[in-house]
């Protein structure tokens, strides 16, 4: 196999970028419902769930004919048009909602740094009686005073930092799409070094009592089994995989396999590391309270602690990583929701009778589209954790783990990959995860 290269380096920076976002931000907040103990055992079993899945659908793209055939292409190549457009809508509500979570994060993230770190600054008092002939006024105004007049102004104030917000997201899309990768692989070394001294410095607030605490075992497994759809859309790169592996089909041909499956163990281990530490530090330093009050709030963890401690630089710091983290992740996640909708159109063109579709124009429909749907979705302020449990997760895990298994007993190109025991741990684990959905339908 090829020696190790700054292109194999890139890419485990990329596909870590892609899976730090909303979700490592959220996922203590669900996660330590339980305590610290259950949070541990999902250590344990992550590490092979995201590895293993993310193995089986790279070498699903990696083995399908070409070198610029993309999953839907692939899909297309191993099931028949009929499934593959199925297969394409999947991955499209796999990816978008996600980018939906996103848009909602970062709404929230930047107006309770507006209301809890700047509004503070420009009146210590919290003074209803505020001129209005500055824009911090105004948007003073707008937050302390309770009369009806500002009122009806909230709405309106909502509606237009949605519309900055994801109006910059998708101006910045229509640059190259080397130039955005690459500025998130550099994002992401600021965005490692301060999540792990965060974690660090959370250390000597640690509660070491709430290690004895132990759930009966029954509450004990279904707190693991209800955290699965969470912990997967906090592991999940697979947007970014489908890219990776052409990419690594170009750069390395017949060893792409090899290539990519030591790319993404390293990556695999990486985001372990640092996203457990992080989550097992913020569990260990809230209370079950706090964790349902971040809840509430529709924050990420990261706002929260900005809010409660007594620190300026997490106060003013930690809302400003979580702005990062999640806008460097939307990208990722974006790329991949792009080239699902293109191929759900395209594919249904070509069944209407149209053999060679506008590429041009069904760029153009979907990505308005898209914008249109995320303006509003971040308006109406969804629970970010409930578009995780309820569409996030359990579809992500119907393509990350059970389409690729399937794939490999099926196809006669994918068959030389079989591991039964493997094979079967990935698919089983796929399958408590969706099931999260019909246990939420009984309560």
């Amino acid at each position: 196999m090829n020696k190790w290269n700054s292109f194999d380096t890139s890419w485990i920076i990329s596909l870590f970028g892609t899976a730090v976002g909303a979700g490592i931000l959220y996922l203590p907040i669900k996660a330590g419902g339980g305590g610290i103990l259950p949070v541990i055992v999902m250590s344990f079993i992550i590490f092979p769930m995201v590895y293993l899945s993310h193995r089986a659908l790279s070498r699903f793209v990696c083995q399908a004919n070409g070198n610029d055939k993309d999953i839907t292409y692939a899909a297309e190549e191993y099931f028949g048009r009929n499934v593959s457009i199925c297969i394409s809508i999947l991955y499209f509500f796999a990816i978008f909602p996600i980018c939906l979570a996103y848009c909602v994060g970062i709404t929230n993230t930047f107006e309770s740094f507006i209301y809890y770190q700047i509004l503070p600054l420009v009146n210590e008092n919290h003074s209803s009686d505020v001129p209005l002939g500055t824009l911090a006024g105004f948007i003073q105004s707008i937050y302390y005073n309770q009369t009806d007049k500002f009122a009806t102004l909230k709405p309106l104030w909502r509606a237009g930092l949605v519309f900055i917000l994801v109006s910059s997201f998708m101006l910045i899309m229509l640059f190259s799409e080397k130039l955005i990768i690459k500025v998130c692989q550099w994002l992401v070394y600021p965005l490692c070094a301060i999540l792990f001294a965060f974690s660090l410095y959370l250390i000597p607030q640690w509660n070491l009592e709430s290690i004895t605490s132990v759930p009966p075992t029954i509450d004990f497994l279904t707190i693991v089994w209800l955290t699965l759809p969470v912990l997967v859309f906090s592991f999940n790169h697979s947007p970014a995989i489908s890219t990776f592996s052409l990419n690594v089909k170009r750069e390395y041909g017949t060893n792409a396999v090899a290539k990519s499956d030591s790319i993404l163990l390293r990556t695999s281990i990486m985001l372990l590391a640092f996203v457990m530490f992080f989550v097992i530090s913020c569990v260990l330093s809230l209370t079950p309270q706090e964790l349902i009050e971040a809840r509430a709030q529709n924050i990420p963890v990261l706002s929260y602690f900005a809010n409660k401690l007594d620190n300026p630089l997490i106060s003013y710091g930690g809302p400003l990583i979580a702005f990062l983290a999640i806008s460097s992740s939307f990208f990722g996640h974006y790329f991949g929701a792009r080239e699902g909708a293109y191929g759900i159109v395209r594919k249904c063109c070509k069944i209407a009778g149209n053999k060679e579709p506008n590429l041009k124009l069904i760029a153009i429909i979907c990505t308005f589209a898209m914008y249109v749907i995320m303006l509003i979705t971040a308006y109406v302020n969804p629970s970010v954790l409930g578009f995780i449990e309820d569409l996030g997760g359990p579809i992500i895990a119907a393509i990350l783990f059970l389409m690729p298994i399937i794939a490999i007993y099926s196809v006669s190109k994918m068959k030389q990959f079989k591991n039964p025991a493997l094979d079967a741990f990935v698919f089983i684990t796929g399958l408590l995860t969706i099931c999260t959905i019909t246990y939420k339908l009984t309560l």
